[in-house]
């Protein structure tokens, strides 16, 4: 059986543009995700930002982590007529993603693995 694939997608969003970065990754990116998720591609999508501005390093201000159901589904790209069908106005669509990625001055993606914990307490000595 495929094994589920975790990966992370990181984003520093410009300051002062995270709301409205938020807004049209909601709008024209969520129901996209949703779709899939809803599919079986993704078992969860999680949407994260830091509780304050300033917390630890200022690499990242978004992430957003996806389990996909398997490395096949992680090659596999979402289908374009899904696309067109969620949004009849491709015009509007690809201008609002297009400023999405214009408030950006850092994206990366990190497919991870997991490294299961010791079941047994470690020996101190």
């Amino acid at each position: 059986m495929a094994e589920p694939v975790q990966v992370a997608y990181f984003y520093r969003v410009r300051w002062g543009h995270v709301d409205e970065w938020l807004e049209l990754f909601e709008r024209n990116h969520w129901p996209i995700l949703r779709a899939q998720l809803e599919a079986g591609r993704y078992s969860e999508v999680r949407a994260l930002v830091p509780r304050f501005h300033g917390d630890g390093r200022a690499d990242w201000n978004v992430l957003v982590t996806i389990t996909y159901r398997d490395w096949a589904a992680v090659e596999d790209h979402a289908d374009p007529e899904l696309v067109r069908r969620l949004y009849p106005d491709q015009d509007r669509f690809r201008a609002e993603e297009a400023r999405r990625f214009e408030l950006l001055d850092a994206h990366w993606d990190v497919p991870l693995t997991e490294r299961p914990l010791p079941r047994e307490r470690p020996g101190l000595g």
